[in-house]
C-alpha cells in the first residue's frame, strides 16, 4: 500500500520532468539547425512569410551568393598577390643591376677601373675585419688564433705534426718566398722618407730585422708584426703588415661520374696469411658488397703459405660471386716495389685507377670514392695521409675487454695519429704511373720506393693531391728491431716503435705506472684509518 501511495506520488514528477526535456531539446534542434544570414542568424519561416520550402530556397540562394562573393575575393587578392610579386622580381633585377655581386663587379672587363676600385675597397675591408685594430671577444681558449714566430733563418712553430720540428728552417718553398718578401717589404717601407726634409736617413736592410710573428685568419688575411733594429740600443722600429685575402671565385662547375670508373686495389705480399684473412674481411665488407666497382690484384713472393692465401681467396670469390680478381706469384725476394710495378703492369684493360696498397690497411666504401674523385689522367694523383692506429693493448689496457676492429677505428688522439711521413698508400691512373716510369726495382724489402715515386710526380707537372682522410686506417703491428742493426739503426727503430706504440701521455703513464699505483695504494689505507 505504502509503495503503491508512493509511486503514485513520483509519476506526475517524472511525467512532467519529460514534458521539459523534450521542450528544451526542440528548442536547442531549432536553435542549432536555424540557417544564418548575414547577421549570423536567418529568421525561420513565419505565418505572415512564404511557404516553408519557398523559405529555405531563398536562403540556399542567399548562400550561393556569399559563396560566389567569396570566391570572386578570392581571386580579386589571388590577382593582386601575382602582381606584388611581379613587381617585388622586377625590384630585385633593378637592385641587382644597380648593386651586382662583388664577384661579378671584380669579373667585369668592360669596366675597369671600377673593378679595380670595389676591389681595393674589399681588400681594405678585410683589414678592418681582421684582428688588427682591435681585439675579438671569443667564446672560449681554444678559439685564439695563435701567432707563430720567425727569424731570418728560423721558423717557431705550434703544429708540427710528425715531419716537421718546433724549430726549423722553412722547408716548403712557398713558406720561405713569403717570409722574404714580408722581411724585404718592410724593410722597403721603413725605407721611404716619411718627410720632405734633406737630412740623411739610415737605410733598413734584412740584417737589421730581429724578429717576427705571424697568423692567418682563414677567411681574411695574414698579419704580420716586424721588429728592427732602432737608432739606439734600447730604440727599435715595428712594422705592421697585412696580407688580405681576395673574394672567393668561382672557377668550375661540373658533374662528375663515376658510375663505371673501377679501381684496381694491388697488394704485394710474402707470407702473412693471417694478415691477409683480416684483410680480404675488410675488402669483402667494402669494396665488393658496398662499392662493387673493384679489381683485386695479389703479388705474392714465395711459396710459403701461398696455398693458405689462395684459399683464402678462392673462398671469398665463391661466398660473394666474386670474379675481379687476379693472383700472380713471384719465386723471388719480396719487394714492395717490384710487387706494385708488376702488379699494375700485369693490367691489361682500359685505363683504370690504381690503389696501391698493403695488408695491414683498412679501408671504407668512402674512401674508394675519394680515391676516385682525387685523381684524373695527366691531371692529378692522389698521396692520402692515413690514420694510425696505436697499440690496442695499452690503448683499451685499463678496459675489460679490447672492443673490435670497427669500434676501435675511431679518429683521437689516444687512439692513434696521422701518418705524414708515409707515401705508401696512393691512387693514381695506370697511364700516370706508366708515363712517370713506375718505381726503382733496384730498392729490396721495405721502404724508399715509395717516396722516390712520390718525388717523381712532385717533380712532374701533375697535381699531387695530399691531405688526411677519414677512411684510411693503418693496423697496428708489433715492429720488430733486429740484432743485425747498427746502435744508430737499432736506435732509431726503437723510437720508431715507440711512437707507434701509444700517445705521449699514455707511455708516460707507462713510466709513471708504479709512482701512481703507490699514490692510490696510500689514499686507500688513509681513507680506512679516517
Amino acid at each position: 500500500m505504502m509503495l503503491r501511495r508512493g509511486f503514485s506520488l513520483f509519476l506526475p514528477r517524472l511525467v512532467g520532468l519529460l514534458v521539459v526535456a523534450c521542450c528544451s531539446m526542440s528548442i536547442v534542434y531549432m536553435l542549432a539547425c536555424t540557417p544564418k544570414s548575414d547577421n549570423q542568424q536567418l529568421a525561420l519561416p513565419r505565418v505572415h512569410s512564404p511557404t516553408v520550402k519557398e523559405g529555405y530556397e531563398a536562403i540556399l540562394q542567399e548562400r550561393e551568393e556569399q559563396h560566389s562573393n567569396y570566391i570572386v575575393s578570392l581571386k580579386k587578392q589571388i590577382a593582386q598577390l601575382k602582381a606584388a610579386l611581379q613587381g617585388r622580381t622586377e625590384q630585385l633585377k633593378k637592385m641587382q643591376n644597380q648593386y651586382p655581386s662583388p664577384l661579378d663587379t671584380w669579373l667585369d672587363h668592360s669596366n675597369p677601373e671600377k673593378a679595380q676600385a670595389n676591389l681595393l675597397a674589399f681588400l681594405r675591408s678585410q683589414v678592418d675585419k681582421a684582428e688588427v685594430h682591435s681585439g675579438v671577444k671569443l667564446s672560449t681558449e681554444y678559439a685564439a688564433v695563435p701567432f707563430e714566430s720567425f727569424t731570418l733563418q728560423k721558423v717557431y712553430q705550434l703544429e708540427t705534426g710528425l715531419t716537421r720540428h718546433p724549430e726549423e728552417k722553412p722547408v716548403r718553398k712557398d713558406k720561405r718566398d713569403e717570409l722574404i718578401e714580408v722581411i724585404e717589404l718592410a724593410a722597403g717601407s721603413l725605407n721611404k722618407p716619411e718627410g720632405v726634409g734633406n737630412a740623411k736617413q739610415r737605410v733598413y736592410t734584412a740584417s737589421d730585422f730581429i724578429e717576427g710573428i705571424y697568423r692567418t685568419e682563414k677567411n681574411k688575411g695574414t698579419l704580420y708584426e716586424l721588429t728592427f733594429k732602432g737608432d739606439a740600443k734600447h730604440q727599435f722600429k715595428k712594422i705592421v703588415l697585412f696580407r688580405p685575402f681576395g673574394p672567393v671565385m668561382k672557377v668550375k662547375n661540373e658533374n662528375v661520374d663515376m658510375a663505371d670508373t673501377l679501381i684496381n686495389v694491388i697488394v704485394p705480399l710474402a707470407k702473412r696469411a693471417s694478415k691477409f684473412r683480416q684483410f680480404m674481411q675488410n675488402f669483402r665488407q667494402m669494396g665488393i658488397q658496398q662499392d662493387g666497382r673493384i679489381h683485386l690484384t695479389v703479388v705474392y713472393f714465395g711459396k710459403e703459405q701461398m696455398n693458405e692465401v689462395k684459399s683464402i681467396l678462392e673462398n671469398t670469390s665463391k661466398s660473394a660471386n666474386f670474379k675481379n680478381f687476379t693472383f700472380i706469384q713471384l719465386n723471388e725476394e719480396f719487394s714492395r716495389g717490384k710487387g706494385l710495378d708488376v702488379g699494375a703492369r700485369f693490367w691489361k684493360g682500359n685505363n683504370v685507377v690504381l690503389f696501391f696498397c698493403d695488408v695491414d690497411i683498412y679501408f671504407t666504401a668512402e674512401f674508394l670514392n675519394s680515391c676516385r674523385l682525387n685523381t684524373q689522367p695527366g691531371k692529378k694523383v692522389f698521396y692520402p695521409v692515413l690514420f694510425s692506429q696505436y697499440n690496442p693493448s695499452i690503448i683499451y689496457g685499463h678496459h675489460d675487454s679490447i672492443p673490435s676492429l670497427e669500434q676501435q677505428l675511431i679518429i683521437k688522439k689516444e687512439t692513434g695519429f696521422w701518418r705524414d711521413f708515409g707515401f705508401g698508400m696512393t691512387c693514381q691512373y695506370r697511364s700516370d704511373f706508366i708515363n712517370i716510369g713506375g718505381f726503382d726495382l733496384d730498392i729490396k724489402g721495405w721502404g724508399g720506393e715509395d717516396v722516390h715515386l712520390y718525388r717523381k710526380y712532385l717533380h712532374s707537372n701533375l697535381i699531387v693531391i695530399r691531405t688526411p682522410v677519414r677512411g684510411l686506417f693503418h693496423l697496428w703491428h708489433e715492429k720488430q728491431c733486429l740484432d743485425e742493426l747498427t746502435p744508430e739503426q737499432y736506435k732509431m727503430c726503437m723510437q720508431s716503435k715507440a711512437m707507434n706504440e701509444a700517445s705521449h701521455g699514455q707511455l708516460g703513464m707507462l713510466v709513471f705506472k708504479q709512482e701512481i699505483e703507490t699514490h692510490l695504494h696510500r689514499q686507500k689505507l688513509s681513507s680506512k684509518k679516517t
